[in-house]
């Protein structure tokens, strides 16, 4: 067999296993909004940190002091005219001056079957944990959506997948 069927095999093996992690999924769905996830993670509505929601994930052993999880922030615009543009720079700027060591690593737009959004990962530390933040900005109806994946920034990887299938699970009534 030559090295590329076997890499191949590998690939597809990893991505079985990978997003074979949690099979089923729940959906939360409000007024204007509505998100999937897997069915092992646990959600908080309690508005904790002005969120919507934030989903978490579960420990992976007795040592895991961090659970990965998955936020909505919504903020209200009314009277600001701001838009993805304006939001994405005072956003940006945020990162660099309100997270520790904050590095953004990439910011682009992406345009799914809804909407037009802007997509920025970053790095920053907070207490005792070093992250890696994915977020994506929406902006709609004079609101402001504020999706983020946040994960210890030596776990992001593993959590890449099934984070991202959360957040593109996301839409906006």
């Amino acid at each position: 067999m030559n090295i590329y069927k076997l890499l191949s095999i590998v690939c597809l093996f990893l991505s079985f296993t990978v997003c074979g992690q949690s099979k089923e999924w729940n959906s939360l769905a409000e007024n204007n909004y509505s998100i999937q996830y897997p069915n092992d993670w646990e959600v908080n509505k309690s508005g904790l940190m002005n969120t919507s929601f934030i989903l978490l994930s579960q420990l992976t052993s007795q040592t895991d002091q961090f659970r990965e999880n998955v936020n909505l922030i919504i903020q209200n615009l009314k009277g600001l005219n701001i838009d993805l543009d304006k939001y994405v720079v005072l956003s940006e700027s945020q990162v660099k001056t309100m997270i520790t060591d904050g590095n953004i690593i990439s910011s682009d737009r992406v345009k799914n079957k809804e909407f037009e959004f802007q997509k920025v990962i970053y790095t920053g530390k907070q207490g005792i944990f070093e992250l890696k933040f994915e977020q994506y900005y929406f902006i709609h109806n004079d609101k402001a959506y504020v999706l983020t994946l946040t994960c210890e920034e030596n776990e992001f990887n593993t959590y890449k997948i099934i984070g991202e299938k959360i957040l593109d699970s996301f839409s906006i009534e």
